[in-house]
């Protein structure tokens, strides 16, 4: 059943809102404009989004890819590299437009590789403002650099959209697990995330700022990615969003959908995480790796002085699931070592991660996932 066909009993203003939502698509098969450049139905055009240039006169755009396909349907955004140096979805985009499984696309596909340039050209999370570009929304067109970036990207592609997916990784020296991070008590977004096909869903708050929060304001459900780390390619990473993608695009009328390939993968829901930090500053010897179940009170790290000696044990607080890390062997007091999921029935998890990978493998041979 398409996601637009869920039924509910919203308020009038609500009603009225996901009324606007459903018809952005097909408002957009008449017309489709960004930046000044017009897109008809069938067309495949690059834009360059204009950004305020450097102080050396050097011009900055937004690389922006627009598929239309001929026959109606919603219209998805799909952004990458928002924080410059989380670059996993950069090759995820380039990987996802050039797929054969796209060619014959309903309505359109709105794919931004690099949202943030200035982080990406300088190896950076940051704004050349040391703003993040992502607790800058909305922005506006006479505020900060953060703010001005924010606006366009707001105005010129999230408003003309239903539906959108942001790509993360994790922080620099600790990776993520592959994992879905939305509001899940949205009945839409709910149906958006389980469809991406991952064994790990994080209900998470919107955050003051945030591109998820300023595109809630338009009605266009968004799901966060978050996979990897920061300036690296992770592969297994890359292929699981491409694969996630295309599944949401099957799910929400874009493209025709197929029998699934391979075991089927049960999320798990999680309601709560936290970090679980460095209780001594030290040398790590790491227990615990991305996606294991951890039991309440299990050891995941000793840190040892200079001399090897054991200073401390960091124990699991709860019982849950590992879905992001520190990478290096290096703590210091009060640091962020383990990030814990926290579940009532996380025993199936380690599993659905094997099936994820055996998935994959069964696509080894047709990489454009069709």
């Amino acid at each position: 059943m398409p996601l637009t066909t869920i039924e509910n009993t919203p308020s009038n203003e609500e009603s009225d809102k996901a009324n606007d939502t459903k018809t952005k698509g097909n408002r957009e098969m008449n017309e489709l404009v960004i930046a000044g450049v017009s897109i008809k139905t069938g067309e495949i055009k690059k834009i360059e989004l204009p950004m305020p240039p450097l102080y050396t006169d050097t011009h900055m755009s937004i690389p922006v890819y627009v598929h239309r396909g001929k026959k109606p349907g919603p219209c998805l955004f799909v952004s990458a590299a928002i924080h410059g140096d989380e670059l996993n979805g950069i090759e995820i985009v380039s990987r996802l437009i050039s797929s054969k499984s796209i060619k014959s696309l309903r309505g359109t596909l709105i794919a931004v590789p690099m949202v943030n340039v200035y982080g990406v050209l300088n190896q950076s999370r940051y704004l050349p403002d040391r703003r993040d570009l992502n607790r800058s929304f909305p922005g506006s067109k006479k505020g900060s650099l953060a703010g001005r970036i924010a606006n366009i990207f707001l105005t010129e592609i999230v408003s003309k959209c239903d539906y959108g997916i942001d790509l993360h990784t994790g922080a620099i020296h600790r990776s993520n697990l592959p994992q879905i991070r939305a509001d899940l008590d949205d009945p839409i977004t709910l149906e958006l995330a389980k469809a991406f096909g991952l064994p790990v869903l994080l209900n998470s708050d919107i955050r003051e700022g945030s591109l998820r929060q300023a595109s809630a304001d338009f009605g266009t459900k968004v799901l966060l990615y978050e996979a990897g780390q920061a300036l690296r390619y992770d592969e297994f990473s890359i292929q699981v969003g491409v694969k996630g993608i295309i599944n949401v695009m099957r799910q929400i009328g874009m493209l025709n959908k197929r029998k699934t390939k391979g075991h089927s993968i049960e999320p798990f829901i999680a309601r709560q995480s936290g970090w679980v930090r460095a209780s001594e500053s030290g040398f790590v010897n790491h227990l615990a790796k991305l996606g294991d179940h951890v039991a309440k009170g299990a050891p995941l790290a000793y840190i040892n002085d200079p001399y090897g000696l054991t200073l401390a044990t960091i124990y699991s607080p709860s019982e849950g699931i590992v879905i992001g890390k520190q990478n290096i062997p290096l703590a210091q007091e009060g640091e962020a070592m383990y990030h814990i999921a926290y579940f009532k029935a996380p025993d199936s998890v380690a599993e659905h991660v094997e099936f994820l990978q055996d998935n994959l493998m069964l696509d080894e041979n047709n990489l454009d996932l069709d």
